[in-house]
């Protein structure tokens, strides 16, 4: 029988050379050199006020490497970060063997603020010089993520009046209750009284929220949008998954190797605002050939109107693309598969009428026969349905009374005399910057961008999604929302200055 060596698995005493543990090539080579050597931390280093009094602090570099290097590893949570710098080796030589408590490095991040964007900013620099950015496409996507924000505590200002009522009215009664019935046994009176006193906070807290916040968030176009009482800069957003309380992140991605050029956070799930604030921040990093995609949730006539003003090339796709691209043929038969959330099968007419296909209409002659081939006279030849030129037809009372079709053409037959039917006729095409865009998507080259747009964009969030298992944002308000997505973004951009080779 063979004979093999003893394999040691569990705790053993050994003498590590931290440095050794950071190989060239890898992430944390890359990030600590990075760190080290190219950013520069003084903002960070303004914060603290110990030079003569106080404790000493942990060194910003330490707890930004610290913070990276959970990120790269799909770790949110400083809970777990404390516990991998105590028990992983690649986090104490990174670390420097340094062991902050997870309070120290939730404080962090929370106040990142402001200062992450001008990391990213000095990360992108050095992207730039490596050669990494190549200025000819920017692709533009977005990800709608929960935040730390409870869902159920979100409505308009009248909705959590009424609920403050309510509550009130409810510890009223209940006070009532109590100065009326005789003496209760001990643990059922001590158990009403902490009832009581939580509905009273409760609805302390309501009201003191709806003195902080005299007015309802407003949408771009003045429509009351949803507060929340948890985090008010979020927003609720329905996803593939359901209805969730968070934010959006954006990320603009540069096409030669899939750097971020760009990243913000906004509490919004519509995407047809957020295009323009994209293109104001990558002002400075596009030239004359740059031009920019996005998927059909950035569409819209102003936005189409602002580009076209400043000269920019874009190619952003409207919702019906697909049906007018051949490529797509046939996705139809994805409806029938069967979806948990939502049910994308054809839903079965329940009228038993006649609808307008079954009639034949000449639309060069302007005739319209009927089912049971009888002609039908012209009653609307220039009228507008919804803004579309239209034409109506009618029939005629000898064919209509005496017809043996009425049950299967009329709804009401006992009341209505005639069968009338209106056709949509070809709209003129307007010279607009919705239809120019559509023109440039359905031709050769839109089409070879918005494949390009996804080869260059897609696997980021599939890195940042899937990899580096970003399910959440774990923080409130838009800020610090804001500093995390940029945090994640510039891990991927280390990672990318790793795999290139960069310091090895």
């Amino acid at each position: 029988m063979p004979r093999f060596k003893a394999v040691h698995k569990g705790l053993k005493l050994l003498p590590i050379d931290f440095d050794k543990q950071l190989l060239p090539g890898t992430f944390e080579h890359a990030l600590c050199y990075l760190v080290d050597h190219e950013l520069d931390l003084s903002d960070f280093h303004g914060r603290y006020r110990n030079s003569v009094e106080g404790a000493p602090a942990y060194d910003p570099a330490v707890l930004l490497k610290i913070v990276l290097l959970a990120y790269s590893r799909g770790i949110i949570s400083s809970r777990q970060m404390e516990a991998a710098c105590r028990e992983h080796v690649l986090f104490m030589a990174v670390s420097g063997d340094s062991q902050p408590h997870f309070t120290t490095l939730a404080q962090f991040v929370s106040r990142m603020g402001e200062l992450a964007a001008k990391l990213f900013a000095q990360v992108l620099a050095v992207c730039d010089r490596q050669g990494l950015i190549g200025r000819e496409m920017f692709a533009i996507d977005g990800v709608k993520l929960p935040s730390n924000a409870s869902k159920a505590r979100s409505g308009t200002r009248a909705d959590f009046l009424r609920q403050a009522e309510k509550m009130e009215r409810a510890a009223a009664a209940m006070i009532e209750r109590q100065r009326q019935c005789d003496k209760q046994p001990e643990a059922e009176e001590a158990r009403a009284a902490r009832k009581l006193e939580r509905l009273q906070a409760d609805a302390r807290q309501l009201r003191a929220w709806l003195q902080d916040n005299p007015e309802d968030r407003k949408g771009a176009k003045g429509r009351v949008n949803l507060s929340n009482r948890t985090d008010n800069e979020s927003a609720k957003m329905a996803t593939g998954k359901g209805v969730i309380q968070g934010y959006t992140g954006v990320a603009t991605v540069d096409e030669k190797a899939q750097i971020i050029v760009d990243a913000q956070a906004h509490g919004t799930g519509s995407e047809q605002a957020l295009l323009e604030p994209v293109i104001e921040a990558t002002a400075p990093l596009r030239n004359a050939g740059t031009c920019y995609t996005a998927d059909a949730g950035y569409h819209s006539r102003k936005a189409l109107e602002k580009l076209e003003a400043d000269g920019i090339a874009a190619f952003i796709p409207d919702n019906g693309y697909r049906k007018r691209d051949e490529r797509y043929a046939g996705q139809e038969r994805h409806t029938e598969k069967p979806d948990p959330l939502w049910d994308k099968s054809a839903k079965p007419v329940s009228s038993r009428c006649y609808t307008p296909t079954d009639f034949h209409f000449d639309p060069q002659h302007k005739t319209c026969i009927c089912p049971a081939g009888k002609t039908l006279y012209g009653n609307g030849n220039h009228c507008l349905i919804k803004g579309q030129p239209a034409i109506k037809f009618k029939g005629a009372l000898r064919d209509c009374l005496s017809c043996l079709q009425r049950q299967q053409c009329l709804r009401t037959p006992e009341k209505t005399a005639a069968r009338q039917v209106a056709f949509f006729l070809p709209k003129a095409e307007p010279d607009n910057a919705l239809i120019r865009m559509r023109r440039r998507i359905d031709s050769d080259a839109g089409r070879r961008m918005i494949t390009r747009r996804f080869a260059t964009v897609e696997p980021v969030f599939g890195n940042l999604r899937h990899n580096k298992r970003l399910d959440r944002f774990s923080l409130r308000g838009r800020e610090q929302v804001d500093g995390q997505w940029k945090l994640y973004c510039i891990t991927h951009n280390i990672e990318k200055l790793a795999n290139r080779g960069a310091w090895a």
